[in-house]
């Protein structure tokens, strides 16, 4: 029986600490996994500018601290207000959300009678409170969590800033891939990456102004609110301007309002709706061309496993598994041949 050489037996001992290790780093950083992909976002963002800084005789330091303040601003402290706002609101609803429902529930009893069908009476109102209840309360709950992402997202971005040269040396050499696949894929998570958040947001505002507009013509109340609503729920496929455009439908119906009530709700589903899958498809097509399916794909998949950031990085997942399976076959593959194309 041969024996094992003792340097292999020694590199496999290491690879295992090495792996040991790794698992239980990325274990305890589960929690700020949004820190770190948020930090590679603001990245991509704002490398261009950070080279235009330098290309003006900036100091390293001072770019990266003005374009850390700049981003604070324009970007972490609107979503923070918004996100307090529909907190404060969202809370002071719930008190009152009983009592929609016990309304809602007598306009179907009426439809129920006519039909001679049962849709209430497994409607539990207390029981549907609660669940809404606990769920905003854990998810105000994990603000101290948030803060910490965010200051580590802080300090990360800084330093890949001011630190550009090394960090991407520092790729190079740890790649797995060869170099020309290494910069097939650097460039595939910058494009998508850029596409998502500068996409994203601008389908999601400029859906969430129709929406304004028909609030305004119906005379909802609260208007600028429900738009908020209808602007963060278009940032998710599937659900969409619906999250914000049903609640103003059950409200009105409860109110006694149903020409407000059923013009909203036509409004939103055929001019809202419409603006959507227009826009989304423009926008998103002429930052870089990915497919729908692999955005709504994408979404569903990354907002469960890296929360809100998942909605960038969930279809960045999906189209490098795609490069990844490419670059496998034309290096592995039976099909793979003498003369390289470009993937």
């Amino acid at each position: 029986m041969k024996n094992i050489p003792a340097d292999i037996i020694r590199q496999l001992f290491m690879i295992l600490f090495i792996v040991l290790m790794g698992g239980v780093l990325f274990k305890s950083l589960v929690p700020y996994l949004s820190g770190f992909l948020g930090a590679l976002t603001l990245y991509i963002l704002l490398l261009n500018p950070m080279k235009k800084l330098i290309l003006r005789k900036w100091r390293p330091g001072l770019a990266a601290l003005f374009l850390l303040v700049i981003s604070f601003f324009c970007i972490l402290l609107p979503f923070a207000g918004v996100g307090l706002m529909l907190g404060k609101k969202v809370g002071k609803g719930l008190n009152n959300f009983e009592r929609y429902i016990d309304l809602i529930k007598q306009k179907i009893a009426v439809w129920e009678e006519h039909f001679g069908i049962d849709l209430t009476s497994s409607m539990d109102t207390s029981k549907i409170s609660s669940t809404l209840s606990e769920g905003l309360q854990s998810v105000l709950g994990g603000s101290v969590n948030m803060i910490i992402a965010i200051a580590m997202m802080y300090f990360l971005l800084y330093f890949m800033l001011t630190k550009n040269e090394a960090l991407n040396a520092a790729f190079d050499t740890y790649s797995p891939f060869k170099k020309k696949y290494s910069g097939l894929i650097s460039d595939e998570i910058s494009q998508k990456v850029r596409s998502n958040a500068i996409g994203i947001p601008v389908v999601a505002i400029a859906q969430g102004i129709v929406a304004l507009i028909g609030f305004l013509i119906f005379g909802v109340e609260q208007p600028f609110f429900w738009a908020v609503i209808v602007t963060v729920g278009s940032m998710v496929p599937v659900i969409g301007a619906i999250i914000g455009i049903i609640p103003v439908f059950l409200i009105a119906l409860s109110n006694d309002n149903n020409f407000q009530a059923w013009g909203i709700l036509l409004y939103g589903i055929i001019i809202v709706g419409t603006t959507d899958n227009v826009i989304r498809v423009y926008v998103l097509n002429k930052l870089d061309d990915v497919h729908p399916l692999i955005t709504l794909i994408g979404v569903i998949i990354g907002v469960p496993i890296f929360g809100f950031i998942g909605l960038i990085f969930g279809p960045l997942l999906i189209s490098l598994f795609f490069m990844m399976v490419r670059v496998y076959t034309k290096e592995y593959g039976s099909m793979s041949s003498k003369n390289e194309v470009d993937l």
